[in-house]
Parts: structure tokens; sequence; C-alpha cells
């Protein structure tokens, strides 16, 4: 089983959503539609992606391409309102 992420230019949606931000803080990261984890920081989000196969994890933050931010603005994990 090959641990690279497909390009994402081989699919409509982006592979990587950041969810809203969750009752107590952090965000939900899935892959692929499977959970990587809670991101509480950029830093959690890389180590998920790398973790996934994605070495330059930093390089994708911010196109859309490969990262989807839902509900809320990118790179912010505080408690919801």
């Amino acid at each position: 089983m090959s641990r690279e992420l497909p390009d994402p230019e081989d699919t409509r949606d982006a592979p990587i959503v950041v969810h809203r931000t969750a009752g107590a803080g952090g965000r939900r990261v899935t892959i692929r539609a499977r959970t990587a984890g809670l991101a509480r920081s950029d830093a959690d989000v890389v180590e998920f992606l790398r973790r996934a196969g994605l070495p330059d994890a930093d390089d994708v933050l911010d196109d859309p391409r490969w990262v989807e931010w839902q509900g809320g603005r990118p790179h912010e994990y505080g408690a919801a309102r």
C-alpha cells in the first residue's frame, strides 16, 4: 500500500479537510475521508499529513487544491463561539 497521497488534480475535491472548530477547540482533520486526528495548530495538521506520506505538508496548507478549510478561518484552532 502506497503511503503517498495522490495528486489533487486527479480528484474534484481537496483530499484534506480541516473541519470547523470543535466545542473545546481544535479542528478535526480528514484525509481522503478518513479521520487523521484533532488539530490544535498547523503543526498538528503537518504531522498528520507527514504520517499519511506527505513530507512537504507545509507547502500545501494554503493550496485549495489540497486543503479545504471548513467553517472558519484557515489556521485558527480556538474554541467555537
